[in-house]
């Protein structure tokens, strides 16, 4: 399935062109002024409000077509957050735009404080499309455009310019101890009069646990540097490490289980806009032994831990995509690189007298039970060599992987990723489980859908919450929850992937339509596994049949046929009966 968005949009944007590649990316799209202003010629005079579904990405420079709909009314669990679009738009210029969120109260005085709801604008970024996936890529090869993504929390007035639409992202997080009921409330807009709209919000007798205690296994790998980067703060200086802070704790209150550690430097072949530093300062001393450095990691580990991501620690990489080891050398009083083959004898004693002292260091601040060698979509044989060589050293290291399924190796990967055109054998996924081993999925460059670029629906957030409980997995990996491109803010394509691939939140920190549709996708699959375990204890046959069949449509290839927003309207109201 090719994006629908940009069928409809190919008559309104016409392709970046340059003659430099370098230069074309920082061109932005140019637009059809005839086709719109046809458009914009149908719209009523004044400020238009409606709100409208949180799975649709809607352009900035069209009126909305849309049913109008001045009421928002939603159900929602205990503990749940839930979220939809409020879209203004308008045929002139209209200044200060604001909004203001109320208290939502039930008949018996019991409140929702304005402090649980969120109002965001929707701001746009350039982005392109999928056409071949990976591969390095010039951006007047694309077509390009505006689409809307970042949800700006920070901004409390914007210019409603003529001729165009702005959506506004409104999100209430329900109190777990919220009770039951019914309540209602209104957000205000602020334009060129008060324009009020009623809000209610169905409270049900089901409690959600907070994103600590899920169960959906979400690991988007972090990128520190890039914050260090946007911000203008030296690495791993107080002010880095400040600004940090509200990055992690957003990313914890996702449900993030692990931290993305690098114990050597660019473990990824510096495939990123931003450097990719290493925690641990490695040293070859005058008399050929070694020396490591683990303060820094420690610090780090330690700091993200406290902003609540706590459950393993996943260490890149032994097996890099360029096996090139930097180390300091005393002798030669420079930096020196180390590399031997994987599986070498030079290698196995480079890597083992690392790894017993690394060991040793994790066991004595009590990391070592959650700490992970991490491998990501390397050959076989260097996978096998790498294992035996861990087991040789301490055969409680623990393994994850993400990469292709190999059975030859499954046994001793504690977390294995699959890519998402494989599947587990339903038996080996069974005795996984047993074993206490956690099996998930990813996607990459490579999928054009189910997939988190800019361009793709924001439905396919929520589609792979439904798809991991359906395949009995334990959860979702993407590479880059923050590896940011030159200028995020406005342009979100990068020279090797389709645009969004490098990041799900924008800086600031401020979320985006991805990030919190793959949240409610989280949110699903612990409600899908509650209602399942309730059905089953409570012997309701028929309700968990129902589930079940429809968990079963929840299949990639389904995609190529109906979009991720249909499939998920006919079955999200089984969540909330």
């Amino acid at each position: 399935m090719k994006h629908l968005f940009f069928i409809c949009l190919s008559l309104l944007y016409l392709n970046v062109k340059a003659q430099d590649a370098s230069l074309a990316l920082q061109k932005k799209p140019l637009l059809n002024k005839q086709i719109i202003d046809e458009e914009w010629s149908k719209v009523p005079n004044g400020l238009n409000i409606s709100f409208a579904s949180s799975n649709t990405r809607f352009a900035r420079e069209l009126p909305p077509k849309v049913n109008l709909e001045k009421t928002w009314e939603a159900k929602a669990w205990k503990g749940e957050k839930i979220h939809t679009q409020l879209l203004i738009w308008a045929n002139k210029n209209l200044k200060d735009i604001r909004l203001e969120v109320y208290d939502l109260k039930d008949n018996r005085g019991n409140f929702i404080k304005k402090e649980n709801i969120t109002a965001g604008f929707v701001a746009y970024v350039i982005t392109d499309e999928f056409k071949d996936g990976c591969g390095h890529r010039k951006a007047e090869d694309f077509d390009s455009s505006y689409v809307a993504d970042m949800i700006d929390t920070k901004t409390k007035s914007v210019l409603l310019e003529k001729n165009s639409t702005k959506p506004v992202w409104l999100g209430i997080k329900v109190p777990a101890n919220t009770i039951p009921g019914n309540y209602k409330g209104t957000v205000k807009i602020k334009g060129d009069k008060d324009y009020t709209l009623p809000i209610t919000v169905q409270v049900l007798n089901k409690t959600l646990p907070g994103p600590e205690k899920w169960h959906y296994d979400l690991d988007l790998w972090q990128h520190p540097a890039a914050i260090a980067r946007v911000h203008n703060v030296p690495l791993w200086s107080a002010e880095h490490y400040s600004k940090m802070k509200e990055y992690y704790e957003m990313l914890a209150n996702a449900g993030q289980k692990t931290i993305t550690a690098g114990i050597v430097d660019e473990p990824w072949g510096h495939q990123t806009y931003d450097d990719y530093p290493s925690l641990i300062k490695w040293t070859k001393k005058k008399d050929g032994s070694w020396k490591y450095d683990y303060s820094l990691f420690d610090k780090y580990i330690a700091f993200v831990m406290d902003c609540g991501i706590t459950e393993r620690i996943n260490c890149y990489s032994m097996v890099p995509w360029k096996i090139a080891f930097t180390y300091y050398d005393e002798a030669s009083k420079k930096e020196a690189v180390f590399k031997e083959a994987i599986g070498t004898p030079s290698y196995n004693v480079f890597w083992k007298t690392m790894l017993v002292d690394f060991a040793q260091h994790l066991k004595q601040k009590g990391w070592f039970s959650k700490t992970y060698i991490a491998m990501d979509e390397r050959p076989m044989e260097a996978m096998k060599s790498v294992i035996k060589l861990l087991k040789e050293t301490d055969k409680n290291w623990k393994i994850a992987l993400a990469g292709d399924y190999h059975p030859e190796i499954e046994q001793d990967i504690d977390v294995y990723s699959i890519a998402s055109r494989l599947d587990f054998p339903a038996a080996i996924l069974e005795k996984r489980k047993i074993k206490g081993q956690t099996s998930t999925w990813y996607t990459c460059c490579t999928e054009p859908y189910p997939n988190g670029f800019t361009f793709s629906s924001p439905a396919e957030g929520v589609w792979m919450g439904w798809y991991t409980a359906n395949k009995n997995l334990d959860g979702y990996l993407r590479w880059a929850y923050n590896s940011w491109t030159k200028n995020p803010i406005e342009d979100s394509r990068f020279k090797t992937w389709p645009a969004g691939d490098t990041y799900l939140v924008y800086p600031g920190p401020l979320s985006s339509m991805r990030f919190e549709k793959l949240i409610e996708g989280a949110q699903d699959f612990e409600k899908i596994r509650y209602l399942k375990s309730f059905y089953t204890k409570n012997k309701q046959t028929n309700q968990l049949n129902e589930l079940n069949k429809a968990l079963e449509t929840f299949d990639i290839k389904s995609l190529a046929n109906t979009t991720a927003d249909e499939m998920l309207r006919r079955v999200k109201p089984l969540l909330n009966q």
